[in-house]
């Protein structure tokens, strides 16, 4: 974010290089460098914070700096020129340049000299393609910079950020950074849950409170942890529908998809009081703890669970990559509309996640499962298993420990749960 007061009414231009519309600027000839990665042709000296970059991905761009990208590597209709607009990703744009979209080392590596932050894009960027032998660059032609803005007597506030191009679409993957979760089955097991309301309410929203319970079974042998607003984070986020998901290949537990409905401050805690009956006896009773409900999503209902835990992490940015060991598994189960089908920009659960090695980021092939069929043709009426064929790509955008989310990016036919998927 930078704050930068404007002059009076006028008229700029900067050049994507960085000088003034003023100096004389010519096609950078030759420059291995993919220009559409630059921090932006207003981003002026902004830095940004340097991204991971792995050293495979490294020693490949230093080779591909130095001589450039095959002809082979590029993509059949690969265009001349093209402007970056909003609205395209990474994905697209590495799309028209490349055969294979997930090859981002040689991307990376075109722009090694001139990158200021590999992962960021900006609209306005135009690209010439050019081939010297049998290699092909990317250079920025003049005039590649942003239409002229008017500026008036004001400060402005403006997030260089925001302003950049991701490599998938957000707005598909949103609700799976914000209101999705993965718990393991311990995790989901002892999770605190909402017992009781006052005047003997069911359903709850923001401003109500509710009482909690982070323990169960008998008094004198209690299991779990009490909640204790001195010793627990206060802010806690309210799930429900955790749906144990299954291992296709061995029937596994891998974890519990919860679905988050809201928040809420934990303000008193659960404690044990004693209670003395009428015939002058004592009893131990539980007193829950007391929970405003800060946030909700849908309305909230009893036997809800709680989990404290800090806000879900929003990467900057997907890299698209094939990840750099062979790697195989199966679709868990996918999500939309048709809980049995996924299509084009649909979401599905892996059976892989980051104990295997996967990363935000890596492109997967889709296969579709090999069909069994009877061969009528035969009198013997053989038995055959069809070949797997590829069914399409998707980018892994979110990992757990043992699953992770995946966005279907192209597809041929419908993905079904229990499809396989492999390194590309």
């Amino acid at each position: 974010m930078r704050t930068k007061p404007a002059p009076a009414a006028c008229h700029r231009t900067i050049d994507p290089t960085g000088r003034r519309a003023t100096d004389p600027v010519g096609l950078r000839h030759l420059v291995p460098a993919l220009t559409l990665l630059l921090t932006g042709a207003w981003a002026g000296a902004q830095t940004f914070p340097n991204l991971p970059i792995s050293p495979a991905q490294r020693d490949t761009a230093q080779q591909v700096a130095q001589a450039g990208v095959p002809l082979s590597a590029l993509a059949p209709n690969a265009p001349e020129r093209h402007t970056v607009r909003r609205g395209d990703t990474l994905w697209d744009i590495s799309a028209l340049f490349l055969r294979q979209p997930w090859r981002w080392p040689e991307l990376w590596g075109m722009n090694l000299e001139q990158i200021r932050n590999p992962h960021l894009i900006f609209p306005g960027q135009v690209l010439v393609l050019t081939r010297v032998g049998d290699r092909a660059f990317l250079a920025l032609e003049a005039g590649g910079a942003p239409p002229t803005v008017r500026l008036s007597p004001r400060i402005r506030a403006e997030s260089l950020a925001e302003a950049a191009l991701p490599a998938i679409p957000a707005h598909v993957i949103a609700p799976f950074l914000t209101d999705s979760l993965v718990l393991s089955e311990d995790t989901h097991a002892r999770a605190p849950r909402i017992v009781a309301a006052t005047e003997g309410r069911t359903l709850f929203s923001r401003g109500d409170r509710v009482y909690a319970r982070g323990q169960s079974g008998p008094l004198d042998a209690p299991e779990g942890r009490p909640l204790l607003s001195a010793e627990q984070n206060q802010t806690q986020r309210i799930y429900r529908n955790a749906v144990p998901l299954l291992d296709p290949s061995s029937g596994e537990k891998l974890g519990y998809e919860a679905k988050l409905i809201g928040s809420a401050l934990l303000v008193g805690s659960e404690i044990l009081r004693p209670h003395t009956r009428a015939d002058g006896t004592t009893e131990q009773r539980v007193e829950p703890a007391s929970v405003d409900i800060s946030a909700a999503i849908e309305e909230i209902r009893i036997g809800d669970r709680l989990l404290a835990t800090p806000a879900l992490p929003q990467p900057a940015s997907y890299v698209p990559r094939a990840p750099q060991m062979q790697l195989a598994g199966r679709i868990v189960r996918t999500h939309g509309h048709a809980q049995r089908l996924a299509g084009q920009y649909q979401v599905v659960v892996l059976n892989r996640g980051s104990r295997d090695g996967l990363e935000a980021g890596h492109v997967l092939a889709l296969h579709r499962s090999a069909a069994v069929l009877t061969d009528r043709t035969d009198s013997a009426r053989a038995t055959m298993q069809l070949p797997a064929e590829r069914n399409g790509l998707m980018m892994v955008f979110r990992t757990f420990d043992r699953v992770s989310y995946a966005l279907v990016l192209n597809v041929a036919d419908a993905v079904r749960n229990g499809d396989h998927f492999a390194t590309p």
